[in-house]
């Protein structure tokens, strides 16, 4: 009996694989990066260190934390922990007056941190539902929040990336994260204009399958259909969505936007994260 599927990159792969920005782009500047301990965030946390970035690493799972830290500190740059869960906007508030008191500055926030769990809409309790909304939707909100008050009130700008999760045309089985990351799309659009004229930028990446550890939360034939669900054929990968976000915190005349990184599943592919029923051509 074989194990779970391999999902993502190792610390050493994520080390030395080509980066799409110059090195020092982000010399000098810290990048607060929440859900950082597996998958994409785990990434940027390597991608931003090695562009030459301080890395703030938040999370609820201590350990992980703990471990990409000691990976990306190979990079030379400073990294700093804090475990910690964004649906708390008082944990919150505590995470960003450390980070100013103990490093004067906040530079990039990537709102990385989400969860979700497959199950079909009618099925949902009220107490899974809150759950979802109040991580994928409360949650990067109060994190938006605390970084552009402090941006307002040292009288700096900074830049914002949530990963909203590709939510073009809703995925069956997960209304509850579609619902959050969509609002979550158009908080950043509104947001993007009311905070403009304190020099903050706000976009968005919205990943399709990608291989990380969050492909274990489904079953394994929906795992083993996944792959077929976009143009490509295949999963992507966490430095592909990686470069991406590096790209956004620094492209300096974007703002409001979303861009979708998914091999062309919102042109094409039926996408389950639950059995397919029969009146869709049966099982995914």
């Amino acid at each position: 009996m074989t194990g779970p599927q391999r999902y993502g990159r190792s610390d050493a792969e994520l080390a030395v694989l080509p980066i799409g920005l110059a090195a020092g782009s982000f010399a000098g500047q810290v990048v607060v990066i929440s859900g950082a301990g597996t998958g994409i965030g785990r990434a940027c946390a390597h991608w931003f260190a090695r562009l030459g970035a301080d890395v703030v690493l938040c999370g609820r799972n201590a350990d992980r934390l703990v471990a990409a830290a000691a990976a990306v500190s190979a990079h030379g740059g400073r990294v700093m922990v804090q475990a910690m869960t964004i649906r708390d906007p008082e944990a919150v508030a505590v995470l960003f007056a450390r980070i100013w008191a103990e490093w004067g500055r906040v530079d990039v926030l990537v709102n990385n941190a989400g969860g979700q769990f497959p199950q079909a809409a009618i099925d949902f309790s009220a107490k899974g539902w809150n759950a979802v909304i109040d991580t994928n939707l409360n949650g990067p909100f109060w994190m938006m929040q605390a970084a552009a008050r402090g941006w307002r009130d040292h009288q700096r700008g900074g830049a914002i990336v949530n990963v909203v999760a590709g939510v073009t045309r809703g995925m069956p089985g997960v209304a509850h994260t579609c619902a959050a990351r969509a609002g979550v799309i158009h908080l950043s659009k509104t947001v993007a204009v009311e905070w403009a004229p304190l020099g903050i930028r706000i976009n968005c990446v919205a990943p399709g399958v990608i291989a990380s550890e969050g492909m274990n939360a489904y079953p394994p034939a929906v795992q083993a259909a996944f792959a077929g669900t976009n143009t490509m054929k295949r999963f992507g990968e966490v430095e592909e969505i990686a470069d991406a976000i590096v790209f956004l915190a620094g492209a300096g005349f974007m703002t409001g936007e979303v861009l979708t990184i998914d091999g062309g599943q919102q042109l094409w592919g039926d996408q389950w994260t639950i059995p397919r029923p029969d009146y869709f051509g049966g099982p995914a």
